[in-house]
Order: structure tokens, then sequence, then C-alpha cells
């Protein structure tokens, strides 16, 4: 069975974006957000907000078919950040791999399995402006946005009308708050931050009840270093001789959307 193409590159090269819609209040109240998730969830954004940083992201999508079989796609994914204006997202899963590059000025986005690539300029030059481009403008599904915005707390809480603490586990031998946190109409997200001073992610889940077969979207994270150098040349597209310059197809942006830049 062909599995239905939804990395970050889907529908670039064939005219489509297969996402999860868009949750949101008619008349939204202030959040209901608890002070010890409050604080979690600004220690987050607080580290999350340094100048350079690293990590790696294993997701699983869950979608109903149509009738009404599961189907599960899994993704990895290396993320390398440096703010202000560089950022590079490596991909491999079950539809190939990908990549997209943005060096300050031109994001540019690779399917090795198509062998094509497209440059997109992106005027306002910042991170925040390519993921505005990226996810608002041209209509790619990229997951794990809001972690990579200028404000990457308050992004996540965009639409939660409600959020707690649940409990505290242990996730690889670190201690971890398990947050829980309500999207109206129908939006459930569950986020695991480290017990300590950074709070990093490690897991993700979205839940989508007012959906058929209420599918999800999983994240674990590893591997976050906050050490690292990059060069600029880290983040400037080479293609390969094999490949070919593509012509972007024009494509519906997707509805504003947890797992997503709002």
């Amino acid at each position: 069975m062909k599995l239905r193409h939804i990395a970050v590159l889907v529908g670039l090269f064939t005219g489509g974006i297969i996402g999860f819609p868009a949750a949101h209040a008619a008349n939204p109240a202030k959040p209901a957000i608890s002070a010890e998730a409050s604080t979690a969830l600004q220690r987050m954004g607080q580290t999350l907000r340094a100048e350079q940083f690293s990590f790696q992201a294993h997701t699983i999508r869950v979608y109903s078919e149509a009738n009404g079989e599961p189907l599960h796609i899994f993704h990895t994914m290396r993320v390398t950040v440096h703010r202000p204006n560089r950022l590079l997202a490596e991909m491999t899963g079950d539809d190939g791999s990908n990549k997209l590059v943005f060096d300050g000025k031109t994001l540019t986005l690779f399917s090795a399995q198509e062998k094509k690539y497209v440059s997109i300029p992106v005027p306002e030059g910042t991170v925040d402006g390519m993921l505005k481009e990226a996810v608002g403008h041209i209509g790619i599904d990229f997951p794990l946005a809001d972690f990579l915005s200028e404000a990457p707390d308050k992004a996540f809480l965009t639409g939660v009308t409600a959020g707690r603490v649940v409990n505290a586990v242990t996730i690889d031998g670190v201690p971890c708050d398990h947050l829980f946190f309500s999207q109206p109409p129908g939006i459930e997200l569950e986020l695991w931050l480290e017990k300590n001073d950074r709070s990093v992610p490690r897991r993700l889940i979205v839940t989508y009840r007012s959906l058929p077969g209420q599918p999800n979207f999983i994240a674990e994270f590893a591997d976050w270093n906050f050490t690292i150098h990059p060069s600029d040349a880290d983040f400037v597209f080479q293609p390969p001789a094999d490949a070919v310059q593509a012509q972007l197809k024009p494509v519906a942006p997707p509805a504003k959307r947890k797992g997503g830049t709002k």
C-alpha cells in the first residue's frame, strides 16, 4: 500500500498538502493556565530562545483511512538553528528523505526521492519570517514550528484555553513534568518538559478529538545541544549533480493548528 506523502515537502511538486484542520474558539476566553504549567513553559521558552542549538525528533503521524483503518507514518528529523536567520532541518521517513535549508535570504526545499528542489525568497530574513512564509503562505506542514519561533512558549499557547501539570515522570533517567492543554474545539496537547532549569521538550502528543478516528501527532525529542557552533556554510544548499530545480506549484495555506506556526 502506497503511503500518503505528508513530510515537509509534501505537495510542493505534486500540488497538494495534507494536514490537520484548524481549531479555534469563536470567542476565546482568557487562558486558565496553572502557575506551575506557566512557569515550566516560560523556562522552556527562555531556553529555546538560545542563539544556537540543535535537536533530534522522532515523529509519528496517525491518520484514519476512508474505511476507518489507521495509517501510521514515521519520520526522524534533525534540526539545527542559528538565530536570527539560519535553519537546517533534515528529515528521513516512510515517504523518503527531505531537507529544508534557510540561509537568511532564501528557503530551499529538497526532495531526495524526487531529486527536485525549490527555492523561495524570504523578504523578512529571519527564522520567524521564514516559518511564516513556509507555513502561512506556501502551505508547508512543519509540525514543530512553535518550538523554533522567537517566543516558543507564547507560540505554543496560541489558541489554548486551559493547561495544567498532570504529574511528574522519568524519561531516560531524567525527571520530567507531564503537562496537558486544551485548544477548542477538540484539540488536546500533551507536552513533557524536563523538570529542571532548561525545561526542554522530551515528548509531544497532539490529539484531534473532533476529527474522524481522532488522529494524532507524536514527537519524541532527544540530543538537545546548546553548545554547537555551526558556520554559515552549514546553511547553504548545494544541489546534487542530478537534482533539478522545480517551480513551486500553488497550494492553499494550511489552516492554523497545533503542530505548526500560527
